[in-house]
């Protein structure tokens, strides 16, 4: 999920930390080693698999397999953090829900933190009918706030259909089922310039030892080697995460999701070390810390792929969504950008995954369609087909997305079935996780200003996540 506020997409409830902690290293090393590190670069970026499903591909029509209610004269808002091209893919997905049902839907653009946005929204009295939560704290929030509605038999028919019990259950909070993971992100990728690479003699990494010495290839070629988006702190968690996942292991990642363990654990001090290899080495980071701390992040992949062989920055670390902002750029995925799993740092490669989810605010017929609509293959392969979307619905026929880069990325996050690893930012309480200039964000902001002061991020970690937790 997010564009300058959001293509950050992922995110689950608290409650799914529980599940979590009795996933194993088969996750990471299955996604990892088995699927993504399949020679993704190889693949051509061609909107080669379209098929006749969806209709991002000049009109086309998506086979009607969900069934939906008519709802001539209906009206609904949808509240989303997305923005720029983001929000016109997700437009077209309503818009095909607007032709089969007669309902009005639209669009209202959020701002982080959504919870606040929805607050201010239930204050005044008009609350949007459907909301979609990246930060799936946000999901246990709006319940016990009594803002989220439980969705109807529908809903949760389709969604059984199409989802593995995994993925339903993190839309769940005390056993009943709230959200419906709409989009999916696979956020343990490095996306780079192909023409740098080629310049510099430089070969994808598969360790972090091999990550440095092609950082130190791509410098010595005369262009800096990472593009970092530090005016959103989402994106500097998402760095730690990988790095802690494959470091410190699984069993201490939900540890430290839950805050079962302090953040001036050990773990966490070897992770921000590991990491101030990179943001702390001089010229390694476009811009220097200054420059990463006022880049957002549609800039910082967008400055990877423009300015011929001569870009602000040879790679870029986010998820497979970076193809939106790829897709604004002249560059073609597969190849003017390529793609490599994030090396590991440990014994396994890491893959944090990710997601947003549709929940009900105001309860009706057509909120509940649409919650359906949305749980269906049917409209996750009109999203599909544009690009920088990925959905966990096993049901949507792989060959919607519009290029093999896309494809095997999304066929891996369905064969890996319930073993995955979700953003722990997002399992956190949002006050902590989830907030610009607060908690997490800030302190590791911070960090990248000063990556040599390790204790003192440490302990502004854990001075926030007490806080927050309110242990």
């Amino acid at each position: 999920m997010r564009t300058s506020s959001t293509i950050r997409t992922g995110r689950t409830v608290n409650r799914a930390g529980n599940g979590t902690a009795r996933k194993t290293t088969r996750a990471a090393a299955f996604l990892a080693a088995g699927a993504l590190a399949l020679s993704l670069t190889a693949c051509g970026g061609d909107d080669d698999g379209g098929g006749d499903k969806g209709q991002g591909d000049g009109g086309k029509e998506t086979a009607a397999t969900v069934t939906l209610p008519q709802l001539d004269g209906e009206s609904l808002e949808v509240a989303a953090v997305w923005t720029g091209a983001e929000q016109k893919n997700f437009e077209k997905v309503l818009d095909e829900f607007e032709k089969r049902t007669g309902a009005q839907v639209t669009f209202v653009p959020a701002q982080d933190p959504i919870i606040n946005f929805l607050g201010s929204k239930v204050a005044g009295g008009a609350p949007p009918d459907v909301a979609m939560l990246p930060q799936p704290g946000a999901i246990k929030q709006a319940v016990e706030k009594g803002w989220a509605k439980p969705l109807g038999a529908e809903a949760t028919k389709e969604l059984a259909e199409n989802y593995t019990q995994g993925w339903q259950d993190i839309g769940k909070v005390d056993g009943k089922q709230y959200g419906v993971y709409y989009k999916a992100a696979n956020k343990s990728l490095i996306w780079y310039n192909a023409q740098v690479f080629e310049n510099a003699g430089a070969s994808e990494p598969k360790t972090w030892d091999e990550l440095l010495t092609t950082a130190q290839t791509v410098y010595d070629s005369g262009v800096t080697p990472f593009s970092v988006g530090g005016a959103e702190g989402w994106t500097l968690t998402d760095w730690f995460e990988n790095v802690y996942l494959s470091q410190a292991g699984p069993e201490k990642y939900d540890q430290l999701a839950r805050h079962e363990i302090k953040w001036t654990d050990p773990s966490v001090k070897e992770a921000l070390t590991t990491l101030a290899e990179i943001w702390g080495k001089k010229d390694y980071v476009a811009g220097g810390a200054s420059g990463a701390l006022q880049t957002d992040f549609p800039a910082s992949v967008t400055q990877t792929f423009t300015g011929g062989d001569q870009p602000k920055a040879g790679m870029v670390y986010e998820g497979d969504f970076a193809q939106v902002n790829i897709g604004e750029t002249e560059a073609k995925v597969g190849t003017d950008a390529k793609v490599f799993p994030f090396p590991a740092v440990g014994d396994a490669a890491p893959v944090v995954s990710g997601g947003d989810a549709a929940v009900i605010l105001q309860d009706s017929e057509a909120a509940q369609a649409l919650a359906t609509w949305l749980a269906s293959p049917d409209a996750a392969a009109i999203h599909a087909k544009l690009g920088g979307y990925l959905s966990p619905n096993k049901n949507l026929d792989a060959s919607a997305y519009p290029n093999d880069v896309q494809r095997k990325i999304a066929e891996a996050l369905v064969a890996a079935g319930d073993d995955f690893r979700f953003d722990m930012s997002d399992q956190a309480p949002q006050a902590f996780g989830g907030t610009p200039g607060k908690g997490e964000w800030k302190a590791l902001q911070d960090f990248l200003k000063n990556p040599k002061d390790v204790a003192g991020a440490q302990q502004r970690l854990e001075a926030d996540a007490a806080a927050a937790y309110g242990n």
